[in-house]
């Protein structure tokens, strides 16, 4: 069985903001491999969609506790389905990599990344694998603290959309490509 999980923050308003590249993704995934709809679980904190690809169990979960304390949902999911943090995917936004690049890493520490950080705290350990989806813009401002925490909040504009497109679509491709394939091959082969 394998858990992947998108971060992001609950409700409309944040829907399309550069912090919600996570659930965009899962979002993807799921149209993608015809997963039933979400449905939301109080138990988990979180919204699930469970199916199956090559005869194994995926569950994809969205957070619903806002991102600064996603290891919340995640600790439930991971400790009811008894799963080793091996198989745990975490998918984020990373503001240290150029509009729609991804990186795929294992056992890191959350980079600042407060969602991350949150799993790692929750689960004590960082020995799982994050996509990290790139959400820097092309010509960035001064960053700060106080720039940062608005800066995710913020949505794409149309030209970084067009970006992002084909980036999403290319994650789902190296979720479909790991769980055939593992993740050392993936990481050669999706890591640009």
């Amino acid at each position: 069985m394998i858990l992947i999980i998108g971060l992001g923050n609950p409700g409309p308003k944040f829907q399309k903001t550069r912090h919600n590249m996570g659930f965009r993704v899962v979002d993807e995934f799921a149209k993608e491999n015809n997963y039933p709809g979400f449905e939301f679980s109080k138990k988990f904190k979180a919204e699930i969609s469970e199916g199956k690809i090559s005869g194994e169990e995926i569950i994809i979960a969205k957070p619903q506790t806002f991102m600064n304390e996603s290891g919340q949902a995640v600790k439930l999911l991971t400790r009811t389905y008894k799963l080793e943090a091996k198989n745990l995917i975490i998918v984020h936004d990373d503001i240290d990599l150029p509009i729609g690049k991804i990186r795929i890493i294992k056992n890191r520490g959350a980079a600042g990344h407060k969602g991350v950080q949150s799993i790692i705290d929750e689960l004590d350990t960082k020995n799982f694998i994050r996509l990290r989806i790139g959400i820097k813009p092309e010509k960035p401002a001064r960053q700060n603290t106080k720039f940062l925490a608005g800066f995710v909040l913020k949505k794409f504009n149309k030209g970084e959309e067009k970006i992002l497109k084909p980036a999403i679509e290319k994650i789902v491709e190296a979720i479909e490509f790991f769980l055939k394939e593992g993740l050392e091959k993936t990481m050669s082969e999706y890591n640009s």
